[in-house]
């Protein structure tokens, strides 16, 4: 009796690297590494704690008779956490693209995916849908418990009130875009530190300080750039001296993605 061998060429090409296939990898890739676990939980102690905090701060003034702002928006009140939030997230997408450039394993990825606007775009949809559920959930836990805390006094709010299911729901979009802001910056720097200090910069250090700028081109200045633009999202109560909270939100929405189609731009062009 005779075997048949079916000789296999070293030539024969590999299993296509078709967008779900490669989404599949990095969704593996994204959930393997520690930090990954590490950022998220962080993402959500400092949404719900600090907004569980500041809440408890304006609940005790308010029982102890101190006088109020006068039209408080408890909805914003319940999530200022994601002031600081937005940093965890930030530095989540830039793990997402620069740890790999740090670690070369950048070349593994794209000799298994050569096209390398697959490849980011892969990335992207996984960083995405993953902030963006956990940012909503977040978002909606944290106004919970807020108004929880700011009920006692009788200063909470419910998302029947008019802009405050936006608000809660934005506070999860804001998260996503902060992800994607970070995420961005790694694919345009391709180095980890680098990366982070420029989102912390331009997130969290250099907004409040916008508001020294003289005269109308000063205002016009604060209220397009990054954080301030894209943080009018979750506030239920428009700010007279701002942009509106969906124009805003656009805003913010152009930042991050031309720097990342500058980013993408350079990737094809750059050596791994």
């Amino acid at each position: 009796m005779s075997t048949a061998v079916q000789s296999v060429s070293p030539m024969q090409p590999p299993t296509k690297a078709s967008l779900p296939n490669v989404i599949r990898s990095e969704w593996t890739k994204f959930w393997s590494v520690r930090s990954t676990i590490w950022t998220l939980v962080l993402l959500v102690v400092l949404t719900a704690g600090f907004g569980a905090l500041i809440c408890w701060g304006v609940e005790t003034s308010a029982q102890h008779g101190e006088p109020q702002p006068a039209g408080i928006d408890a909805t914003a009140v319940s999530l200022a956490g994601i002031t600081f939030s937005q940093l965890a997230v930030a530095v989540l997408g830039v793990l997402v693209i620069s740890a790999e450039y740090s670690t070369g394993g950048i070349r593994t990825s794209l000799t298994a995916v050569p096209s390398r606007p697959r490849l980011l775009l892969a990335k992207a949809i996984v960083l995405g849908v993953v902030s963006l559920v956990v940012g909503v959930i977040t978002s909606f836990v944290t106004f919970f418990v807020g108004q929880a805390i700011l009920g006692i006094a009788g200063i909470g709010t419910s998302l029947g009130e008019p802009g405050a299911l936006r608000a809660v729901f934005g506070g999860g979009l804001y998260i996503f875009a902060s992800a994607m802001f970070g995420f961005a910056l790694g694919t345009l720097l391709r180095h980890t530190a680098g990366s982070i200090t420029v989102a912390v910069a331009l997130l969290f250090v250099i907004p409040p300080f916008l508001n020294l700028l003289p005269g109308e081109w000063g205002k016009t200045v604060r209220e397009y750039f990054t954080s301030n633009a894209g943080s009018q999202i979750v506030s239920a109560t428009p700010q007279p001296e701002a942009l509106s909270p969906w124009y805003g939100y656009l805003v913010f929405s152009i930042w991050w993605l031309a720097i990342l189609l500058v980013g993408a731009w350079l990737m094809n062009r750059r050596d791994a």
